[in-house]
């Protein structure tokens, strides 16, 4: 396979963007917007319509919403029980795109150099161990091997690794979606963390299933994420370090669709006539 030329120079100046990082959203906004979603809800479901007092209401939490970015500087990643026994189990991917999502979640930590944390259930039974793949990306990293908590939290040596890191950003991605991602974001919003789940990189048995799992996360204030928005989000600027250099290439390697965009580019700028649009 002939190797990926990238001309990030070309590329990063094609991005500019200059945005203020806001403040963290505080733990009380979260609990009232969650509140004032169960009855909006309730009022639709019933065919009643909002009291003006509520309507004021959800203007007001419309006006005051802050986007919370990822902060490559304040986040940790946590691979949770991305096991080769498990992966049988996640039946709302095809194998070989889920495969390459679970990989690629695992390899974001590396090229933006956050601590990570690794964690398995019960890897000696049929649960199964992690990919070595996984294992050699991270040679360094915490490594919980837990054998009966269902939610990782619930492990005290887990739970200290993930404090350890004094980070106050949790990405995470997990098999099952409903069980081992679910259960750990939502006791880590309980913490006072910002959760983002990235969905790319979770499955379980069927779709329903993944559905619903993640409705209960968003209900929370877990942010759901693919795998592009995390990347980005962690990028921000293709000029960036890590920026276009280091994020063509990764995304040739497991988002093939953007991959062959940045060659069909250089392949147009190196050796075809271009189209005058």
């Amino acid at each position: 396979m002939r190797s990926l030329t990238i001309k990030s120079t070309h590329w990063a100046s094609m991005f500019k963007c200059t945005c203020a990082i806001p403040t963290s959203r505080r733990k009380r906004e979260r609990t009232e917007a969650r509140r004032d979603h169960v009855v909006v809800r309730s009022s639709i479901s019933r065919g009643e319509t909002l009291t003006r007092s509520h309507e004021r209401r959800l203007t007001s939490r419309a006006t005051a919403f802050k986007y919370e970015r990822i902060d490559k500087n304040d986040a940790v990643l946590l691979v949770v029980d991305h096991q080769e026994g498990l992966f049988q189990l996640a039946r709302d991917w095809h194998p070989v795109e889920f495969k390459s999502n679970i990989l690629a979640h695992a390899e974001l930590a590396k090229v933006f150099d956050l601590p990570t944390v690794l964690t398995t259930s019960a890897e000696t039974g049929p649960n199964g161990p992690l990919p070595q793949e996984i294992v050699a990306m991270h040679p360094n990293a915490s490594f919980i091997k837990r054998n009966g908590e269902v939610n990782a939290w619930d492990n005290p040596d887990f739970r200290a690794a993930v404090q350890a890191t004094a980070k106050k950003q949790v990405i995470l991605a997990g098999i099952t979606t409903d069980v081992c991602t679910s259960f750990l974001a939502l006791s880590l919003v309980e913490a006072g963390y910002t959760v983002f789940a990235n969905s790319d990189a979770s499955g379980t048995f069927d779709v329903k299933t993944s559905n619903d799992a993640n409705d209960r996360m968003r209900a929370a204030g877990v942010q759901l994420l693919s795998m592009f928005a995390v990347a980005l989000e962690l990028m921000r600027d293709w000029r960036n370090t890590p920026g276009a250099k280091e994020m063509l290439p990764f995304f040739d390697k497991y988002l093939p669709e953007y991959g062959f965009l940045a060659r069909a580019h250089d392949a147009a700028v190196n050796n075809g006539t271009l189209s005058g649009l």
